[in-house]
């Protein structure tokens, strides 16, 4: 009886985070339920948070026979021979394995940018241009943490995975990393994806700091109109112009154009509304989960994880004072017609940047509504920071 209840024990999951390091599995699976507190309590990006979540809590279950993911089938390219089993020797390949290869092969951060396309509104930035630059200006984070992080000794396609963070643009960062530095992706993504999260916590300091109550109280003049002409020309000659001058970028930028040129056309609403809700919803379960899955204990638990966490909140902080420095050089340049808080929607969370953005210019003037204003920046930000991606990628791809 007793040999029997041992071979039980032995062969049950739970005894295997005392062998070797299970310990590390366990960590992670108490991590998990760390970020399920974090998006269903707080509601932290729980559309994503959530799915990485539960794909962090089951790759580190203990698997009899080989696990649900097998990273080092992708570390250099796709073990197609692997997933296939047809390896001798090799485990049976599990559900995430399936999942990562749409990540791996850029499938779900594409999707992802074409949703978003489809829900973006391109009018505040076509209306006023010079929010290109605060969208610029907030890619100095990516610079900034791309530096400190060689100098903390991470490779430079690595530390350019690291930088990507600073654009506050989750599948951007999914996108890079798996071409770059698949081994990190799970700490990217979760740092991306928490800082995201944090906006209306973090930004709000920098905006109080960098800033004077009598810049913070700036009313804007309402934009001008833009016509559909416009605003159906400008996908187009935006994917033309920089695909033409950074071919690297033709994935992600593509598909957000795409998404907009749906949207705004007025003949394909079927399609605008396909990809806002169903196809974004679907892809969004499948890319968290993927992505969460990459969380293994046995590789997530290092050192650089935590360096990795530490270089996103600078990259995402330096990126947010990028794009309120160039807010307040335009609140002078203007005479005080630019609301430099609007530059602090550079970063490219969209729209959460930009509410933030208006609701602090609001606590100082209630009559004060940015929110049209800085979504200009916001959206020239998701611009910046996929072009920021493919400069990267063509120079350490």
């Amino acid at each position: 009886m007793i040999e029997v209840l041992l071979d039980l024990w032995n062969n049950s999951g739970l005894a295997q985070f005392f062998v070797g390091d299970g310990w590390k599995n366990a960590v992670m699976i108490l991590t998990a339920f760390v970020l399920f507190y974090l998006a269903i309590r707080k509601e932290f990006e729980p559309l994503l948070l959530l799915p990485i979540a539960f794909g962090m809590l089951l790759t580190n279950l203990p698997w009899p026979g080989g696990g649900i993911f097998h990273p080092e089938w992708f570390q250099e390219g796709i073990n197609w021979a692997a997933l296939g089993g047809t390896l001798e020797g090799q485990p049976e390949p599990g559900l995430f394995d399936f999942l990562y290869i749409g990540v791996k092969l850029d499938i779900f951060p594409c999707l992802i940018f074409m949703a978003v396309g489809a829900m973006t509104d391109f009018g505040p930035l076509i209306s006023r241009p010079s929010s290109f630059f605060m969208g610029a200006g907030a890619q100095f984070g990516i610079s900034f943490a791309f530096l400190a992080a060689i100098l903390f000794g991470f490779t430079p396609e690595g530390a350019a995975s690291i930088g990507i963070i600073g654009g506050a643009d989750g599948p951007t960062a999914i996108y890079l990393t798996s071409k770059l530095a698949p081994e990190l992706l799970g700490a990217i993504a979760i740092a991306a994806y928490s800082y995201m999260a944090l906006i209306p916590m973090i930004q709000p300091f920098f905006m109080r700091l960098l800033t004077t109550k009598k810049m913070r109280q700036v009313k804007m003049e309402q934009t001008r109109s833009v016509s559909k002409v416009e605003k159906v020309c400008f996908p187009i000659i935006v994917t033309v112009v920089c695909v033409l001058i950074l071919p690297s970028v033709a994935p992600l930028l593509g598909c957000l154009m795409l998404g907009n040129l749906f949207k705004e056309s007025g003949v394909t609403d079927r399609l605008s509304d396909t990809a806002q809700n169903a196809l974004c919803n679907i892809v969004t379960i499948m890319l968290g989960v993927a992505v969460g899955g990459t969380a293994v204990g046995t590789n997530f638990l290092r050192l650089e994880t935590l360096l990795i966490i530490a270089l996103g909140l600078a990259a995402f902080a330096f990126a947010t004072i990028g794009g309120l420095i160039i807010g307040i050089i335009m609140y002078y340049a203007t005479k005080g017609k630019i609301n430099p808080l609007i530059g602090a929607a550079g970063v490219s969370a969209v729209p959460m940047a930009a509410r933030v953005a208006s609701k602090v210019g609001q606590k100082e003037n209630p009559s004060n509504f940015l929110l049209m204003h800085a979504m200009g920046p916001n959206v020239a930000g998701v611009i910046g920071s996929a072009i920021a991606a493919g400069i990267l990628l063509t120079l350490f791809g």
